[in-house]
């Protein structure tokens, strides 16, 4: 699931932040996800935004840690889409969904983010990579928060 971010779309807002590897990195990011994604207009995706930022730095943190490297979380507001994308610098670690039992503590991040995202995939970069996932704004009523599915 491959798709690059088209380069025909227009970014109308970005934000681009680095992150040092700890835990408290994470709810760092997703705080500042929540409110950049209600800054922009769109406070009825803000809390999926959030939750799929969480859900992929925190995937950075345990799986695509690298002593001394950072992780990025990169976000931006097309006309129909709010993208997300978490960079780190383990390119062979390669996301995938499982089906973790029922009495498993981890392994359901990528569930989570399958479930919230339109679309989502990883694109390798020359060193690491980036995980992304695309909200489709069209799926939000007047920025309520209510879905029109």
């Amino acid at each position: 699931m491959a798709v690059p971010h088209p380069s025909s779309a227009v970014v109308l807002k970005e934000d681009r932040l680095d992150y040092t590897p700890f835990p408290s990195s994470v709810s760092l990011a997703r705080r500042r996800t929540a409110r950049l994604v209600g800054e922009w207009g769109y406070p009825g995706v803000a809390g999926d935004a959030s939750l799929i930022v969480s859900e992929l730095a925190g995937n950075a943190l345990l799986h695509g840690r690298v002593l001394g490297r950072l992780f990025r979380v990169h976000l931006m507001l097309t006309a129909s889409v709010v993208r997300i994308e978490v960079s780190d610098a383990r390119g062979e670690q390669c996301p995938k969904p499982r089906s973790p039992a029922d009495d498993e503590q981890f392994g359901r991040g990528l569930l989570i983010v399958d479930a919230l995202a339109a679309r989502w995939g990883v694109t390798p970069r020359t060193v690491g990579k980036t995980v992304w996932a695309e909200i489709d704004l069209g799926r939000a009523e007047n920025g309520s928060g209510n879905r029109a599915d």
